[in-house]
């Protein structure tokens, strides 16, 4: 396959957070086939694995525009979309779901989940956990995914609950029966 960036290099295989890419090294490019860009979020960053942007499913958000740079696996052309209200623009394949990251993407998507997580966890947290209950039996993972998803929401509230009523945690915990 071609670096759609640079078109110099054919991409490699590399391994990125146990999840198999390709990877151009000239330009630092990293293409994700259909769902890898998930799982090595997941993988990167264990707590942010119930925060999922379908790039696909909000409309109204959804503008996009030619990139000039055709998809390594289809040869179509890409088209750029903002990854959701981040300031990374990636590179989508509307035939294979594929998505192009130039260099650093990767890790300004992390650092914009972890803050955007933050804020949901803040302000969202009871309408994240209705969601994530229900996912549990919709999807769109796994059941195993969206299990583990909601486990970890659950853990993220506990530690905001501990966080903002430490008192009241002291005296459920002295409620408890001890094993």
């Amino acid at each position: 396959m071609k670096c759609p960036s640079c078109e110099k290099e054919t991409l490699e295989k590399v391994i990125l957070l146990n999840v198999e890419v390709d990877h151009c090294k000239e330009c630092l490019g990293l293409w994700f086939d259909k769902d890898e860009l998930r799982q090595a979020k997941d993988e990167r960053d264990k707590n942010l694995n119930w925060l999922d942007i379908d790039l696909w499913k909000d409309q109204k958000k959804f503008v996009l525009s030619r990139s000039g740079r055709l998809c390594p696996h289809c040869r179509m052309p890409l088209y750029e979309v903002r990854y959701d209200n981040s300031q990374v623009t990636v590179d989508l394949c509307n035939l294979c779901e594929g998505i192009w990251l130039d260099k650093a993407e990767f890790k300004g998507i992390i650092k914009y989940l972890k803050e955007k997580s933050d804020y949901e966890i803040l302000y969202n947290l009871s309408k994240n956990i209705n969601q994530e209950f229900w996912e549990v039996f919709s999807g769109p993972e796994s059941l195993r995914e969206e299990l583990l998803d909601f486990a970890t929401i659950l853990k993220l509230f506990h530690h905001k609950f501990s966080i903002q009523h430490p008192f009241l945690t002291i005296v459920i915990k002295g409620m408890l029966p001890i094993p």
